[in-house]
C-alpha cells in the first residue's frame, strides 16, 4: 500500500504533536521548590547579609570546614577566641528540602563539632551566620559527604 504526501504530512504533524503533548505533561509533573518557603522576604532581607558577608571576608582567616569520619568540625577563627559567639548553621540540601538541618552554634575551643549521624550523604551549601561583640558574620561553603 502506497501511502500519498498528504498522509505523510498528517502522520509527520500528528507525531510532532504527540512529543509536544508527552513533554507537556511531563513537565507538569515535575516538582518546582524554591530555596525556601519565603523566598521573596528572604530576598528583601539579603542586604543584611551582604553586610555580614564583607565583615567576614575583613576577618584575619574564614571559617575552616572540615569532615571526618564521626564529625563535621566548623574551626572559628582566632578574633572569636575566648568570646561570646551566637548564631545559627544550616545545612541546605539541593538534592532534597527535606535533608535540610540547622545547628545552632555552641563551641568549644573555638570549634564546632556536629555529629555525621544526623547528616546524609550528600552535597550540602553550608550558611554560618554568627553574631561576636554585637557585629555580624555569614559565611557560604560547600562541603561534599561520602560514606
Amino acid at each position: 500500500m502506497k501511502l500519498g504526501w498528504g498522509w505523510k504530512i498528517a502522520i509527520l504533524y500528528g507525531g510532532f504533536v504527540a512529543i509536544i503533548v508527552a513533554l507537556v505533561v511531563g513537565s507538569s509533573r515535575q516538582s518546582i521548590d524554591l530555596v525556601s518557603k519565603d523566598y521573596y522576604g528572604d530576598e528583601i532581607a539579603f542586604q543584611k547579609v551582604i553586610d555580614a558577608s564583607k565583615n567576614q571576608s575583613a576577618l584575619s582567616q574564614p571559617m575552616t570546614i572540615y569532615a571526618n569520619a564521626s564529625n563535621v568540625v566548623i574551626d572559628f577563627p582566632e578574633e572569636f577566641k575566648d568570646k561570646v559567639l551566637s548564631g545559627n548553621v544550616q545545612f541546605y540540601s539541593p538534592v532534597n528540602p527535606n535533608w535540610d538541618k540547622t545547628f545552632v552554634i555552641n563551641k568549644e575551643n573555638n570549634s564546632l563539632n556536629i555529629d555525621r549521624r544526623s547528616l546524609r550523604n550528600t552535597r550540602y551549601m553550608l550558611k554560618i551566620s554568627c553574631k561576636v561583640d554585637g557585629k555580624d558574620y555569614y559565611q557560604e561553603s560547600e562541603l561534599y559527604l561520602h560514606s
